[in-house]
């Protein structure tokens, strides 16, 4: 079988375990599904090989980087789902901003937004297909190399998530230069958040084209922000990703599980439970049973 062929996304290996798709459903499983919400990362040596001396950036760029990063965690554990290795970040590169990543500081945009006038910098339409199709590369070439044996998911950061960082300039502790956009520019902001909406509905249904099975959402950066704004600036836009997702998926004859993803956001577990998605992931600061016995009296 030649490379090309390898690659297309059509004639996929049958899948023998769907423990963690059933799950994600609410249906029975005969064991607690486990996998690593985050791609592979450092804890494995032969990532820490793999990624030695290479541009971040570049290597999400290649397919068969992505490949390899992605399967070497199974090789080692008998995970339940496989996450494509890639970045949040390459969203806001296809909307033609610049974002590196920095030895000791991690990613950095040269320069990020500062006043709502730099939103005319940003790709209104963007070619998805064009500017991100090496995500959906890796994807269906990562699909192959699994064997079936286990689903792959496919991710996105969420729109105030990556508003933050297009704005901050890269990470922060107090958010204060984005949170400042939402009180002094709203129009603005809520302009910014719809853009990356777009761009993001158009990202996920691209994935499942190229053979993601299911789909996370990362609202990393909830937390920062309280209930109040949460429920103006987060939760309409994860709310409309999962609605339009959804409905464009429907219309090619496709559905997948879909995972929201609020970091921090222990206050809106309610409001998430009812977004559409039909998981909700917990962290560390959540109760797991507390969050059962609150979704199961919705």
């Amino acid at each position: 079988m030649s490379k090309d062929v390898l690659i297309l996304p059509k004639d996929f290996p049958q899948l023998q375990n769907d423990t963690f798709l059933r799950a994600a459903r609410g249906q029975q499983t005969e064991h607690v599904p486990v996998w690593c919400m985050r791609q592979a990362g450092r804890y494995l040596p032969e990532f820490r090989e793999s990624r030695a001396g290479k541009d971040f950036f570049e290597t999400c760029r290649s397919p068969v980087a992505c490949c390899e990063l992605t399967l070497q965690p199974l090789r080692r554990f008998p995970f339940d789902a496989a996450i494509i290795f890639s970045d949040i970040l390459v969203v806001p590169q296809a909307m033609g901003m610049d974002v590196q990543m920095m030895a000791g500081k991690g990613p950095t945009f040269p320069e990020p937004l500062k006043e709502p006038e730099d939103l005319q910098r940003l790709r209104v339409k963007v070619d998805v297909d064009k500017e991100l199709g090496y995500v959906f590369k890796a994807i269906t070439l990562t699909r192959h190399k699994l064997e079936g044996k286990v689903p792959l998911i496919g991710f996105t950061g969420a729109p105030w998530t990556l508003m933050s960082y297009m704005i901050e300039g890269g990470g922060s502790t107090t958010h204060s230069k984005a949170k400042r956009w939402l009180y002094q520019h709203p129009e603005a902001s809520h302009m910014l958040l719809k853009m990356l909406t777009d761009v993001i509905v158009e990202y996920l249904v691209g994935q499942v084209a190229a053979g993601a099975q299911a789909l996370q959402v990362f609202e990393s950066h909830a937390g920062i922000l309280g209930p109040v704004e949460f429920k103006e600036y987060c939760l309409p836009y994860l709310r409309d990703i999962a609605r339009r997702v959804k409905d464009k998926l429907k219309e090619a004859g496709q559905d997948v599980p879909m995972i929201a993803f609020a970091k921090d956001a222990h206050y809106a577990l309610e409001d998430l439970s009812q977004s559409h998605y039909e998981v909700v992931g917990l962290d560390w600061t959540i109760d797991p049973r507390s969050a059962r016995s609150a979704f199961q009296t919705l």
